[in-house]
């Protein structure tokens, strides 16, 4: 068995009901689950969840729902513990588990073939997570900081460094994370050499906290319906 766990607390506070605010007619977390159906991966899309009206949604575009306690949903709770409660009240015995997919709710640009990708890589590398990533557009070796108005650089060893003679480096893209039951439910580090990725373009990576980051996601958005951009 395959399971998909969409975590989705009610209580977004920089964007209030974020989960489900309407992004080009249809709520947020409608697309983590369509595009969850639409790659055929799954017995089970499951909404963990402490909202009424963000269970109500998700029934109706097809998932299952998970009531959440409310020691799970406050602003400090990491995400492990959430997906580790959810696949131990689905399923008493791990061994049935083949693997568990943590989707976001609030990424509206996941893409069931990277879905499908990472399921078999985390096969195929025998890893304890496999996951969505990009690249940084820029170096962070050349990364700076303000203090006091004035500027530093990280690493001012590389002040003179050519950005082609630099290392290239990766952040987590925040869609998805496939892992072992045993991996989520022993709360495994995700980022680690245990773990496994699969690269996305940048102009399908977007994370969604403040008003600027999802005005900045209906721009790609609107960019990305031509589909000769894709």
């Amino acid at each position: 068995m395959k399971i998909a766990i969409i975590p989705a607390r009610g209580g977004s506070k920089r964007i209030p009901r974020k989960n489900i605010k309407d992004f080009f007619g249809k709520p947020l977390i409608a697309h983590s689950i369509q595009t969850a159906i639409k790659s055929k991966l799954f017995d089970k899309i499951i909404v963990s969840t402490d909202d009424e009206e963000i269970a109500n949604i998700a029934k109706s575009y097809g998932a299952e729902v998970l009531k959440r306690p409310k020691n799970l949903a406050d602003d400090f709770t990491p995400t492990i513990p959430v997906i580790a409660h959810a696949i131990e009240s689905t399923c008493k015995d791990l061994s049935e588990i083949k693997a568990v997919c943590c989707i976001y709710a609030t990424a509206p640009f996941i893409q069931a073939s990277f879905l499908q990708e990472a399921y078999k890589k985390l096969l195929t590398c025998k890893s304890d997570y496999c996951f969505s990533a990009t690249s940084f557009a820029f170096p962070i070796q050349r990364a700076i900081k303000l203090k006091h108005d004035s500027v530093e650089m990280f690493y001012p060893e590389h002040f003179n460094t050519r950005s082609q003679d630099l290392e290239e480096a990766y952040h987590d893209a925040g869609q998805f994370y496939w892992g072992t039951p045993q991996a989520w439910c022993e709360n495994r580090i995700i980022f680690s050499k245990n773990s496994s990725v699969v690269i996305l373009p940048r102009h399908l990576v977007q994370d969604i906290d403040t008003i600027e980051d999802w005005k900045r996601a209906e721009i790609m958005y609107r960019v990305l319906q031509d589909e000769s951009f894709i």
